[in-house]
């Protein structure tokens, strides 16, 4: 057994690997000590070597015996365990977004990576379905309920939101600025993608990845499939939790 940690900004992932296959998996809020759900997750495996990934990876290095790694390699790590074939792949999580491209036996490239504005991350998903009085999960579904969109041009997402807000003062539907907010976001992440480069297909992962309505428009937008793994948030956990077993 092996136990790969993700301490996200937003989530706590954690992977049990053994035996060629995940036996047991976790995502859980951060909350304000997001490493305590992770040790506790650690006590139930006491004997499983670990490495941790994410933000709070070295975090909880100081509270427990782990290796670390980059989310870079744990999401190519990961990623390429789920699609061996995959040569690009775009994690988008809570605070951030990155595209990371592999060479031919799945080793990091390039990479590219937004971390300093909102725009194209889960955040800004979240701060616009509240400002629209909508959760997450709704606010997704209304997007996807329609084929209009109105321009948002700004890639700054206090600005984006003041023009969300002019869009309701103006009495565009709630469904048309929904998609709208969507389509901005699919903008900013295909514009990453193609700079980095991309063949017949992406792989996507991270919590974003969970939003139909912002897959099939990213799939519009690049023309080409985009494959979500059945559980994205958990990838980069994945990715720990092999590198793990490789030690």
């Amino acid at each position: 057994m092996h136990v790969g940690i993700d301490l996200g900004s937003r989530t706590v992932k954690a992977v049990l690997w053994q035996d060629g296959a995940i036996v047991r998996h976790l995502v859980a809020a951060s909350g304000l000590e997001p490493h305590r759900q992770a040790l506790a997750f650690l006590a139930e495996h006491p004997s499983a070597p670990g490495v941790a990934t994410g933000y709070g990876r070295h975090l909880l290095q100081q509270h427990a015996e782990l290796g670390v790694i980059t989310e870079i390699k744990a999401h190519a790590l990961g990623a390429r365990q789920r699609f061996p074939h995959c040569r690009t792949i775009l994690d988008v999580g809570g605070q951030d977004s990155k595209v990371i491209r592999l060479d031919r036996d799945g080793r990091v490239a390039s990479f590219q990576m937004n971390d300093k504005c909102a725009a194209g991350t889960g955040r800004f998903l979240e701060m616009m379905s509240v400002s629209m009085g909508y959760g997450l999960e709704e606010f997704c579904r209304v997007a996807g309920a329609t084929d209009q969109g109105a321009p948002i041009n700004s890639m700054c997402a206090v600005f984006a939101e003041s023009e969300v807000v002019s869009l309701k003062h103006h009495g565009t539907p709630p469904d048309v600025i929904a998609r709208s907010v969507h389509l901005a976001v699919v903008g900013r992440l295909a514009a990453m993608v193609a700079k980095e480069g991309f063949g017949d297909h992406l792989v996507f992962s991270g919590g974003v990845a969970n939003n139909a309505t912002l897959v099939s428009l990213l799939e519009r937008e690049l023309g080409v499939p985009v494959l979500v793994p059945p559980v994205p948030s958990i990838v980069g956990a994945l990715g720990a939790a092999l590198h793990a077993a490789a030690r």
